[in-house]
């Protein structure tokens, strides 16, 4: 026990003791007496130095057990760990011994071959002096026998190379020249007639009635006394009728009926349906006139958007906004050569998914690029420009596809097609166009108006031929090269150019090409 513990242990007997005994002399003090209680005291105190000597040897007793205890149980630890110690190093020393029996085999090894690639290159050695003296001797031979060889053909080396490589030159090229040729020959024949076959597929498919348009309407009058009315006092009714719509109402004297003249279809629609409910009304004064003239724009504005859905379901085409289907819908009141052309464009659409179904290509982006192809026309009256322009500046405005800007930039050429969209959106263009009864325009007026442009591209010096196409919207001029050159030709373009728009009325633009080409031909006989 430790020596702190066992004093501790005595101090708390002796004070127990003293307690004790002091509490025994307090409780019969008075009774025994100081002499009793004194020795009575004594006795308590000497058995407590007893019992707290006693207390002290067991704890030093006990210490000493406890110390002998721990030493043999460190004595064991240490012998313990030597012995661990001591069986490790044995293992370890015989790993590195046989570690070192493993590497003196592997050098023996390696030593063995080494003297093994040592005979194989000295052996290798000799062969290649053998083969490099093999060699000597025949390049030796080789050299004597192109000797011979120029000799007896009397061609150095380079000049027989050459000969023969011009002459397989020439070989190919007769032999390229001729399957070239051939094969141009075979895809003209098999394109031609699949080209009419899927034309006439797509003709057959797609079956469309064309109603010629005019530039006036016909509203019919209950009677004539009617007219009266719509002229009004001092004419201050009619007046009022044509300037809120900007048409020309033609009073005649035919019988119950009014007509309205105006190119713009849109404005014209807008005075016949105004015209129409003032005269069933009956009450036609400049305020009521206002009023049925609005009411006619909103029904006009609603018949759009019907329209332009209308088109959209048609033609199976989806996902345009909503801005683009009320442009395709003002197309309802909008003609080319007096073909209408928002039926135009459905025409079109349609044949352009049959196309595009035949040819394997995407038919629903190809009836979407024919659908817009001549989107541009519905605002050709507010913005300056072609409608083929107008129409690419409206479908980037609103992120079309640039398969779909591409297509109806190209379909009048403008620039060249490149992709097959464009050229099938081409095709179906002049298809629609070119069907008969499809567009009607006065021939002699027609045919005046090409051989005006055409004379005026004669008119000039150097221009050999020309030639007047796509309905007169281009026209090709071939010249003569050595009269006009290459920089000459951008002022000879230009100078025609102005001249037709000086001296000329068409419809849209006019594209003038200049081609200088030079040939060179021979016969081979």
């Amino acid at each position: 026990m430790d020596p702190i513990i066992a004093i501790v242990l005595i101090i708390a007997a002796l004070a127990a003791g003293i307690g004790a005994g002091y509490a025994l002399f307090y409780k019969k003090g008075v009774e025994a007496g100081v002499e009793k209680r004194k020795h009575d005291a004594e006795a308590i105190i000497g058995s407590a130095e007893q019992q707290a000597e006693r207390i002290v040897e067991d704890a030093e007793k006990d210490a000493d057990n406890k110390k002998k205890s721990a030493l043999i149980e460190a004595k064991d630890e240490i012998h313990k760990l030597r012995t661990e110690a001591d069986k490790e190093i044995k293992d370890r020393r015989a790993e590195l011994s046989r570690q070192e029996r493993r590497m003196q085999q592997k050098e023996e090894n390696l030593d063995k071959k080494t003297d093994n690639l040592e005979k194989k290159e000295e052996t290798l050695n000799q062969k290649i002096k053998s083969a490099d003296e093999k060699l000597k001797e025949a390049d030796s031979i080789k050299k004597s026998q192109m000797d011979i060889l120029e000799r007896i053909s009397e061609f150095t080396k380079d000049q027989a190379k050459e000969y023969i490589i011009s002459k397989l030159e020439d070989d190919l090229v007769h032999e390229k020249a001729v399957k070239v040729a051939a094969y141009e020959q075979i895809i003209k024949d098999e394109c031609q007639e699949k080209a009419r076959s899927y034309i006439s597929l797509a003709i057959a498919k797609v079956a469309a009635d064309q109603v010629s348009e005019a530039a006036v309407s016909v509203v019919p009058l209950p009677n004539d006394e009617m007219k009266g009315r719509i002229i009004g006092r001092e004419g201050r009714n009619i007046r009022t009728l044509e300037t809120l719509t900007g048409v020309d109402l033609i009073i005649d004297d035919t019988p119950e009926a009014i007509t309205i003249s105006c190119f713009d279809q849109i404005r014209r629609e807008v005075a016949r349906i105004a015209l129409e409910k003032l005269i069933a009304d009956g009450r036609i004064h400049p305020t009521r006139i206002e009023e049925m003239v609005e009411k006619a724009r909103r029904e006009v504005e609603y018949r759009i958007k019907q329209e332009g859905e209308r088109a959209v379901i048609e033609t199976n085409v989806h996902g345009l906004n909503h801005e683009l289907i009320k442009l395709i819908g003002r197309l309802k009141f909008r003609t080319s050569y007096r073909q209408n052309v928002l039926d135009h464009s459905i025409e079109v659409a349609k044949l352009c998914g049959v196309l595009a179904s035949e040819l394997g290509v995407d038919a629903n982006m190809a009836r979407r690029a024919g659908l817009l192809h001549d989107i541009g026309k519905a605002l050709t009256s507010e913005i300056e420009g072609s409608h083929v322009q107008i129409g690419v500046d409206v479908c980037k405005k609103y992120n079309e596809n640039p398969v779909i800007i591409h297509a109806v930039e190209a379909h009048h050429n403008d620039v060249e097609p490149k992709t097959v969209i464009a050229c099938i959106v081409q095709a179906a263009d002049a298809i629609s166009a070119a069907r008969p009864a499809a567009r009607s325009e006065n021939y002699e007026s027609y045919i005046k108006r090409l051989q005006k442009l055409e004379e005026i591209c004669n008119s000039y010096d150097g221009v050999e031929k020309c030639f007047a196409v796509q309905a007169g919207r281009e026209v090709r001029i071939m010249v003569v090269p050595d009269v006009i050159n290459d920089e000459k030709m951008v002022l000879v373009a230009r100078q025609i150019a102005q001249q037709i728009e000086t001296e000329m009325d068409y419809p849209g633009q006019i594209k003038v090409n200049l081609i200088r080409e030079s040939r060179v031909t021979d016969y081979a006989k």
